[in-house]
């Protein structure tokens, strides 16, 4: 990695750490730049303004979580042991550590600045990538029945995010590996039972 790239990512690293503990508009520039073991100078050369950097965080998470696997519809493969799968990797997602770390970071801006929120929604993260053309395939093969398929992804996604992100972001509850195996079971029963082609 070149000496320019290996700043930039510690100046990113630094401004993650500080913004999730002090808050976006409570840290300065100053302390980034001592956080990150950097010139100021070099920090403004990286990064004009703090939204500017603010944005590259949020950029550098959806590139991460962009890189997980996409699931195709099987056939073969029995559908609610697809979307045990599909459920599984979205809840290890929500509930990651790095993922929490940067949601809280984003939901405090986007409350103060709320035209950040369209830049959120413009990324799709993780099944969100995929999900609609595998209840599409899923359809056209007639294991599921779904007329309105983007609000059904919809429906899938926020029970996920109901259960296990939004408990998890703002301290509700712990969540054992068994709990979370539990809701994925429940949540794709309940799914099923409205959209399994009888």
């Amino acid at each position: 990695m070149k000496l320019k790239d290996r700043k930039r990512m510690q100046i990113l690293d630094a401004a993650e750490e500080l913004f999730h503990r002090l808050g976006v508009e409570q840290t300065s520039m100053d302390q980034l730049a001592l956080e990150a073991k950097v010139s100021k100078r070099t920090v403004y050369n990286h990064f004009a303004t703090k939204d500017l950097l603010f944005r590259a965080i949020l950029q550098r998470m959806f590139d991460k979580l962009s890189q997980g696997s996409l699931i195709r519809f099987d056939a073969s493969v029995p559908v609610a042991q697809q979307l045990r799968k599909i459920a599984a990797d979205e809840v290890a997602m929500l509930s990651s550590d790095a993922f929490l770390r940067v949601a809280k970071i984003a939901i405090l801006q986007v409350m103060q600045r709320p035209e950040l929120a369209q830049l959120i929604n413009n990324n799709a993260m993780g099944c969100k990538r995929y999900f609609e053309d595998f209840l599409a395939d899923a359809c056209a093969a007639k294991v599921l029945q779904i007329a309105d398929i983007p609000f059904a992804s919809k429906q899938f996604v926020y029970q996920l995010k109901a259960f296990v992100f939004y408990p998890l972001l703002f301290g509700f509850e712990k969540q054992t590996k068994a709990m979370q195996e539990h809701l994925v079971d429940e949540i794709v029963a309940m799914f099923l039972a409205r959209y399994q082609k009888k």
